[in-house]
């Protein structure tokens, strides 16, 4: 009992503030950064339980879709999650940036109020396009509180306690996920009675028809704001990050500038350019070739790595000008942060382009079939892979700390591949075994976020943490909009394969081809500091 109780300490602040309230302190932080990251991952989870029925419902397409109506549905789904994606990499450099330059908490407050607001208006959009730019602008929030969140519960808990923490992080963001599964069974349980309750409270009738419409996905988004009670959580009880305080005090942060944002903002073109190039012919004006695709996206990444590293190269450059401490030359610091954005896109790639689709794709095997009529395939999918995805996030922040960094990122790509493979490669049917091994692939690829946290804080000063991490985390999202844009693009090209259970063509043959990602991170890792046993840089 003692041991556990010292394991879970919270590091002292500095001499002048008091070791009672600085345990309640570090608690408090502990305590809203996992609530952000619960709501984070209901955030991310939510629309790919109801994005499919949000897009059908705004494209006015009433019961089963044709073929054609499918793929075009599947397409604008496709292209609402990459829009996601690259707003949440452009979020993790703007609020890292506001982390680094207001403080962690400020800046966390911010975030979330961002993706809780605009997500709940994504309830009472009209068009597909209205949706993504709202979308949009909730990832800006949803990747900067994943960084900041991180940058200040590692650096008000003690080193030796950093594992714990990292899988924490990675449970509670799939606690998230786990929570819009359930609660999906429970709205689908209640709907009817919103047509009795709206109507109590003063809503008219179209709107209530509007709002329980196609599985009430309304209804879900609008519970996306509940995270913005979160704020004032933030700013009343939580405190600031004293090693953020300590830079402040020496002057560093002052270093930030605002007018260095306009390089993310050139970087986001290069998002933009990936997602245009990638769009299907079907759209008029997107006729590319497969040559042009690949300059494209080669340009593409170009341009976002020029922009959003900016903010960190200025920071140093005049860091270094005024002899602060720090390294002499900026660009190791930014040959990290492409090493760990590297690192993370493989775990983001293979996540967004393999078990991210199992609902999806659970939803394709039980559609039509009246025996799964009220069996809620696509919710339960979502929850069994959030389960195994708690256990794999803690398991794999513990085995870091055993095994070490680069040992563990190694073995969870091994498992990752393996557990993909077997889950797609072997199942043609919604069931009992479809769930375990949902289960078991969940908690492989989902894995990462226990790693990751515990390793990419290591890689960064505490003057850079916030936005060198999260360049490092976020930049993957946009190498996960890739392979998003790619289902639908490659779905042709693959229409003849099948899987070793029979099943031709589809999600399972597209996903278990971009599971061989996970042999690049094999490789990637390898080139990384090992940093066991370390503290976090000053």
């Amino acid at each position: 009992m003692v041991a556990t109780t010292s394991k879970l300490a919270p590091a002292n602040t500095p001499p002048s503030g008091d070791s009672e309230g600085t345990s309640s302190g570090a608690w408090m932080a502990l305590i809203a950064a996992l609530l952000g990251w619960l709501f984070d991952g209901a955030e991310m989870g939510v629309f790919s339980m109801v994005g499919r029925a949000a897009v059908q419902d705004m494209l006015g397409i009433a019961g089963a879709p044709t073929p054609e109506q499918e793929s075009y549905i599947g397409f604008l789904f496709g292209v609402i999650i990459a829009i996601f994606l690259v707003g949440a990499a452009t979020g993790g450099v703007v609020f890292g940036w506001l982390g680094d330059r207001i403080g962690r908490v400020r800046a966390m407050s911010l975030s979330v109020l961002t993706y809780a607001v605009f997500t709940g208006l994504c309830g009472l959009a009209q068009s597909p396009l209205q949706l993504g730019v709202l979308r949009f602008i909730a990832s800006l929030g949803m990747g900067g509180e994943w960084a900041l969140g991180v940058a200040l519960v590692m650096e008000v808990w003690p080193n030796r306690s950093r594992a714990l923490m990292a899988g924490l992080i990675g449970a509670a963001a799939n606690a998230g996920y786990l929570l819009v599964g359930v609660i999906g069974i429970g709205l689908s349980a209640i709907l009817h009675k919103f047509e009795v309750w709206l109507p109590m409270v003063g809503v008219g009738p179209e709107t209530v028809t509007m709002l329980v419409a196609f599985k009430g996905w309304r209804l879900m988004m609008l519970l996306g704001t509940l995270p913005a009670l979160l704020t004032f959580f933030f700013r009343i009880f939580v405190p600031e990050s004293h090693k953020w305080e300590e830079e402040k005090a020496k002057g560093t942060t002052s270093n930030w500038a605002t007018v260095d944002l306009l390089g993310v903002l050139f970087g986001a073109i290069g998002p933009v350019l990936i997602v245009y190039v990638w769009l299907p012919e079907a759209l008029a004006f997107s006729k590319t070739t497969a040559t042009m695709r690949i300059v494209g996206t080669v340009v593409g990444l170009a341009i976002a790595v020029v922009g959003y590293t900016y903010p960190v190269l200025r920071y140093l450059q005049r860091s270094i000008l005024q002899h602060t401490e720090g390294a002499r030359t900026p660009w190791p610091t930014v040959r990290i942060m492409l090493l760990g954005a590297c690192i993370s896109g493989v775990a983001l790639l293979g996540t967004w382009g393999s078990t991210q689709w199992a609902a999806t794709w659970a939803g394709q095997l039980t559609q039509g079939k009246p025996e799964f009529a009220n069996s809620h395939p696509r919710e339960w999918t979502q929850i069994w892979l959030a389960m195994g995805a708690m256990v794999g996030t803690i398991l794999a922040a513990m085995c870091g700390d055993w095994l070490g960094r680069r040992v563990t990122y190694c073995l969870l790509c091994v498992l990752s591949l393996l557990s993909a493979i077997i889950f797609f490669q072997t199942h043609n049917a919604y069931g009992t075994s479809f769930l375990i091994w949902a289960f078991i692939a969940g908690a492989c690829t989902a894995s990462f976020y226990g790693w990751l946290p515990l390793y990419l804080p290591e890689l960064f000063a505490t003057k850079v943490r916030a936005t060198g991490q999260g360049f490092s985390f976020n930049f993957g999202r946009i190498l996960a909009a890739i392979g998003t844009l790619q289902m639908s693009a490659l779905l042709p090209y693959f229409a003849e394969t099948s899987t070793r259970a029979g099943i031709k063509g589809g999600y399972p043959v597209i996903c278990s081809y971009i599971s061989a990602i996970y042999f690049l991170g094999m490789v990637i890792i390898w080139f990384a500091p090992e940093t066991k046993g370390k503290p976090l840089p000053e």
